[in-house]
């Protein structure tokens, strides 16, 4: 999550205790960020102990804190993208003002699971928030190399919704435009696609030797963190 914090923060704040949450693997700012959460039980779950909020099953990648409706992060890229699909369905049958966020990343968002998503989502105005934490990279492939066009959040119009773009690193515009969408899925008018920018500026993984990008890319996002 470094250099991406105004991104989970600005969602946490942004939603209502009780919306539901669907995570990334890089899930853990977005977790901290999230209703009811405990540093402490996070901090046990990595560890594997029995007093994490998995009992130590779930670990860094499949942290989830049920009661609090933070139905987890997922080791698959996309894997929370259809079962949004369902939490937005199931808020709807049961006639609540719930809302459902899932986040995502710029690879992610060339997966079929997103498409058929996004695609379900919109056909039933489900109250979803499509999150895309867009930092510019999936493994070692450039945002610029894998979509042909300049936002993400373009993709909403083949989809009949809202996109919007913002910059991730700003944690007030982030709050805003999360508020502004989960009010639009709260008066029922369908799911919302946002797209926050914002850069991963460690590697992939501790093994990766970052070849892809250029150290004078990474200082220029680094003086924009957060």
């Amino acid at each position: 999550s470094i250099g991406q914090e105004a991104t989970a923060v600005g969602m946490g704040t942004a939603m209502r205790e009780g919306d539901y949450l669907l995570n990334t693997h890089r899930g853990h700012g977005h977790c901290l960020a999230w209703f009811g959460s405990d540093v402490r039980l996070m901090m046990a779950e990595f560890m594997g102990r029995e007093t994490g909020y998995c009992r130590g099953r779930g670990g860094s990648m499949h942290i989830a804190n049920v009661d609090a409706n933070n139905l987890g992060a997922n080791g698959i890229v996309g894997g929370g993208l259809p079962m949004a699909a369902g939490v937005g369905l199931s808020i709807k049958m049961r006639k609540t003002d719930q809302v459902g966020v899932v986040v995502f990343g710029d690879g992610a968002n060339n997966e079929g699971a997103f498409h058929e998503s996004v695609n379900l989502a919109s056909i039933w105005k489900l109250p979803v928030i499509y999150l895309c934490e867009n930092n510019q990279y999936a493994m070692s492939m450039a945002i610029r190399k894998s979509s042909n066009i300049a936002d993400i959040s373009q993709r909403a119009s083949a989809y009949g919704i809202r996109g919007v773009t913002g910059d991730g690193n700003d944690l007030a515009a982030v709050h805003d435009v999360m508020a502004e969408a989960a009010a639009q899925c709260r008066a029922g008018e369908g799911p919302v696609l946002v797209e926050a920018k914002t850069y991963r500026w460690r590697g992939h993984s501790k093994s990766d030797r970052q070849l892809y990008r250029t150290r004078e890319e990474v200082l220029d996002w680094q003086k924009r963190d957060p």
